[in-house]
């Protein structure tokens, strides 16, 4: 599994790194906007929807909506759908760290979730658009969230197989631990340091480590959520399009849930576009 997940990966990565440093506007709303769509059929599944045809229609409703802000876009807009997310996210992270009650596999279908998921999605297209736009530092400070990402995942990995012995939600995720994640933050202020040194992003050095610490709490919020979602609805993997990773969402659940923190918080420290 492990050998899989490593072969997965070094395919991946430099594709990923290329597509955003390189992809016009329009081809990453593309591209994106395609992994979105295929974690969509997904997210159908973790709500409920068993039929194809009626999977089809929520992806098609998503990607309705995503045509539509592509078509009309409003930074206003963008940022109250950024805000809206965020104050999603930091409280239902908090609730998934402290989780310990038993989970109840949940049967048909779920409305509530679905609307989540559809909306979780969309926005987290919409952060990656606006960070990719952020004139010439855009598709930087893009990979750079992606980086964050990563080295924040790989630092909880290790730390959590060397040092792991205090299960962080043992009912959501057994694997990780408070250990797993204490390296996973120590790789968001590595990250950080790096891109000040860089001088990529004109933050002052407190505020961008903050900003790291807080995206990489969320990021492990996001992958408890989708942890959640997956047990009550009695699954392993959300899919099996990616050989040892699983499904689309099992990719990008962290992402879903940074994004729109890590681009309005770079908004509000004003970042220069």
């Amino acid at each position: 599994m492990l050998l899989q997940r490593v072969l997965t990966a070094l395919v991946l990565v430099p594709l990923v790194v290329a597509g955003v440093l390189l992809a016009s506007r329009q081809g990453l709303a593309l591209v994106f906007g395609g992994f979105v769509l295929l974690g969509a059929r997904e997210m159908a599944r973790l709500g409920g929807m068993r039929s194809r045809p009626i999977q089809a229609g929520y992806v098609g409703a998503v990607g309705l909506c995503l045509l539509a802000l592509y078509l009309w876009p409003d930074p206003v807009r963008d940022r109250w759908l950024q805000l809206g997310m965020i104050l999603f996210w930091l409280p239902i992270s908090l609730v998934l760290f402290a989780w310990r009650r038993p989970l109840v596999v949940v049967a048909g279908l779920r409305p509530l979730i679905l609307i989540l998921g559809a909306t979780q999605l969309v926005v987290a297209w919409v952060a990656v658009m606006v960070l990719h736009g952020w004139g010439g530092q855009g598709p930087a400070l893009l990979l750079f969230l992606l980086v964050l990402i990563w080295v924040a995942d790989s630092g909880a990995y290790f730390a959590g197989r060397a040092f792991g012995r205090h299960r962080l939600s043992p009912l959501v995720s057994p694997g990780k631990t408070w250990e797993g994640a204490a390296g996973g933050l120590a790789g968001a202020v590595i990250c950080g340091l790096a891109v000040d040194r860089l001088g990529l992003a004109s933050v002052s050095l407190l505020p961008l480590l903050s900003l790291c610490v807080l995206t990489t709490l969320v990021s492990i919020g996001g992958d408890l959520w989708e942890s959640l979602l997956k047990r009550q609805a009695e699954l392993k993997d959300s899919g099996t399009l990616l050989p040892g990773h699983g499904g689309v969402l099992d990719r990008i659940d962290s992402l879903t849930a940074a994004a729109p923190l890590f681009a309005l918080g770079l908004q509000w420290l004003e970042v220069p576009g």
